[in-house]
């Protein structure tokens, strides 16, 4: 079983990192995963169309703080394993920024355990990004939405 994090500027390869993830263990029955992409604008905010994303994080702490969101995972749910991948740097629009990938016996608690990390991503990693425009540079706020999302997860430990 395995339960890893990674943070780098570099790509990474979905077949690979899952082929990796649920190599030599014959009880998954689901791999669960989700990867998230630089999006060229906000739909919601007038000619916000975005040139490039910069991620910044503190080494160490950020895949301490991940590390430590996956154990609460494998704690809750009934999960093989689980694999992270964050970039940080800057990114173009359309570039892949994370994957959250989670293996289980059974479909149901690998789709919960995938949703709670990426949750958990949005609202409480440290991770902090700026958005490139025509108009100059600004940081992104949390959305309300990402709040909700993990809150749900408060109410129903």
């Amino acid at each position: 079983m395995s339960f890893t994090v990674s943070i780098q500027t570099e790509d990474f390869d979905i077949s690979k990192e899952i082929a990796c993830l649920r190599a030599y263990d014959s009880s998954v029955g689901a791999v669960c995963s989700f990867v998230g992409t630089v999006r060229e604008r906000e739909q919601h905010i007038a000619g916000s169309e975005i040139s490039s994303l910069e991620l910044e994080h503190y080494p160490s702490m950020t895949e301490r703080s991940i590390e430590k969101i996956m154990q609460s995972a494998r704690e809750r749910f009934k999960i093989n394993a689980a694999r992270i991948v964050h970039r940080v740097g800057l990114l173009q629009p359309m570039d892949q920024i994370v994957l959250v990938a989670v293996t289980s016996p059974h479909r149901g608690e690998s789709f919960k355990a995938c949703e709670f990390l990426m949750d958990y991503l949005k609202t409480e990693a440290p991770f902090w990004k700026k958005e490139l425009t025509a108009g100059g540079a600004r940081w992104v706020d949390a959305r309300v939405s990402d709040d909700d999302a993990a809150a749900r997860w408060r109410n129903e430990s």
